[in-house]
């Protein structure tokens, strides 16, 4: 089994000389002389700046660290016996007609064409740069799109009276360019930390914007301290300190003034508070949320200690929330200390186990039990599979937050490129206009007409994406005759070693079916 190589990772340009100590990861024979391409003796010239994946605002990152347990550590279970959810005919029962359709919610359901969504987009560059791309594809496809943390409060020409948002541009395109292109389907939430609750970010969302569905945050599976930036400017640094966030080093120190100026360095962080969650405060913001409008609230949570996951369960059924989304350690980020990012948290199959035994038990009391989503490194349709049936029938939709944006950011290159008649030889194979280089091109162009020229490429691109994981569930989910993803269950997975048997109570490959067999058998 493999972890994770300390003090070396190309996520942070860092390498060794020669071979590392397996524990330190510092080179067998560190050289006097050497200029330091290791993580320690970059930080011995950069200081924090090490801290993060790199280059900021260019890169998604995600940690590499090989778990004990993941979800390669499960198969699906096919057969060739019956259908459930259609007849068991041949004719009848094939892939294609296999439902991925999905709802969520705790009264009124939202209804969802494919069981994933996004994950947050919040105040990173990144994030920004791709919404109009990633927002439309949520729309067009028919799910859930997530506006983070921060968004308001980083919108440099958002206007605040008496400490409150009063107009975000930023948060304002951001919630009409969904609602341009929605069709009934799916719904934008947006989410609030700390900070975002003191300038009255959900208020002004519901109030001013018309978003129906808002969500608490208490944290994510990449990292578990709140949410953070770069700043390319001096004036951007005292813009956000001046709005009540922690940008380190301290903008108004005049030293500081003067390196940055000079030079020195040329990047502020900005940081978010830590949230402080007790069940009471909780019930009553959720409460107040309702009260001023918000017809769902959700809750996102992150890849903190089981007592953690305990109150996020038990605080969401007692509330009756209409989602909750657990994201477990593995995935990604556009910013987050790099080795904070793989080595804390639950990994995501530790994580859902654990999620499922605490539901399980609410469940058998009676108490209300949430929708749940699962997050945390997922990327394609047979961890989607995977990710539904190992907490099943609690799992109603899957978050994919890198992947999604990885679509998107590729439709994107290769959209400009397209247009500079620039096209990578192993694309061009395909053609070199937009009709021919994406597939669904010609199919989105008869649906939308003369509008077909306002979807980004980095759209297509993602709802090209979704297609595939559609088709490539459709599959899996055949396979094992379940034809509605509520027909998904615990023992359409087996457990390739022990350990993740143990982890999850799925049964072990060789355990795997016994009574049914000693049955056939006799």
């Amino acid at each position: 089994m493999t972890f994770t190589k300390p003090n070396r990772s190309p996520a942070t340009f860092t390498k060794n000389r020669v071979a590392p100590a397996p524990v330190s990861g510092i080179c067998v024979t560190c050289l006097d002389g050497c200029p330091g391409p290791c993580e320690v003796g970059r930080s011995a010239l950069r200081g924090r700046e090490v801290l993060y994946p790199q280059p900021y605002s260019k890169v998604t990152a995600g940690s590499e660290k090989d778990y004990p347990a993941d979800f390669s550590h499960f198969n699906v279970q096919g057969t060739c016996v019956g259908a459930v959810g259609v007849s068991a005919d041949s004719d009848h029962a094939t892939f294609p007609a296999v439902d991925v359709s999905t709802t969520v919610g705790a009264k009124e359901k939202i209804k969802l064409k494919i069981p994933y969504f996004t994950g947050a987009l919040g105040s990173t560059d990144i994030a920004r740069i791709h919404w109009e791309s990633m927002a439309i594809a949520a729309a067009i496809s028919g799910t859930l799109v997530v506006v983070g943390e921060n968004v308001c409060g980083m919108d440099p020409n958002a206007e605040f009276k008496n400490s409150h948002v009063a107009r975000s541009p930023e948060l304002e395109r951001r919630v009409k360019t969904f609602q341009q292109w929605y069709d009934g389907y799916g719904g934008i939430i947006v989410q609030y930390n700390v900070e975002d609750g003191r300038l009255g970010v959900p208020e002004y969302a519901v109030e001013k914007l018309g978003v129906q569905i808002i969500e608490p945050k208490w944290g994510q599976g990449a990292k578990d301290i709140g949410g953070e930036v770069k700043l390319p400017s001096l004036e951007r640094a005292l813009q956000l300190k001046s709005r009540g966030y922690i940008v380190l080093p301290d903008p108004e120190d005049k030293v500081i003034q003067e390196a940055f100026k000079q030079g020195d360095f040329k990047e502020f962080e900005r940081h978010s508070r830590l949230g402080m969650v007790d069940e009471e405060g909780f019930h009553k913001e959720v409460a107040r949320l309702k009260k001023i409008g918000a017809k769902y609230v959700t809750l996102k949570t992150g890849a903190y200690r089981p007592a953690d996951l305990a109150r996020a369960v038990k605080y969401s059924s007692d509330a009756k929330i209409d989602l909750l989304t657990v994201d477990g350690a593995g995935g990604g980020t556009g910013m987050s200390p790099w080795r904070m990012m793989n080595e804390w948290g639950i990994p995501t199959v530790h994580l859902e186990s654990l999620l499922f035994q605490f539901l399980k038990r609410l469940d058998q009391k009676g108490a209300f039990i949430p929708d749940c989503a699962i997050a945390g490194g997922l990327a394609l349709e047979d961890h989607i599979f995977k990710a539904v049936a190992l907490a099943a029938p609690y799992i109603k939709a899957i978050c994919l937050g890198r992947a999604s944006m990885t679509a998107a950011m590729v439709g994107n290159t290769i959209g400009e490129m397209i247009k500079k008649g620039k096209v990578p030889a192993d694309v061009a194979k395909y053609g070199t206009d937009i009709e021919h280089v994406f597939v669904l091109a010609a199919k989105l162009k008869d649906k939308y007409g003369k509008d077909f020229e306002r979807i980004p490429t980095g759209t297509i691109g993602m709802i090209t994406y979704f297609d595939r994981l559609n088709a490539g569930l459709q599959q899996f989910m055949a396979g094992a005759r379940k034809f509605a993803l509520k027909y998904i269950s615990r023992d359409d997975l087996c457990a390739l070693t022990r350990e993740a048997s143990e982890v999850s109570g799925i049964s072990y490959v060789m355990d795997s079916d016994q009574k049914e067999v000693d049955k056939i058998l006799g």
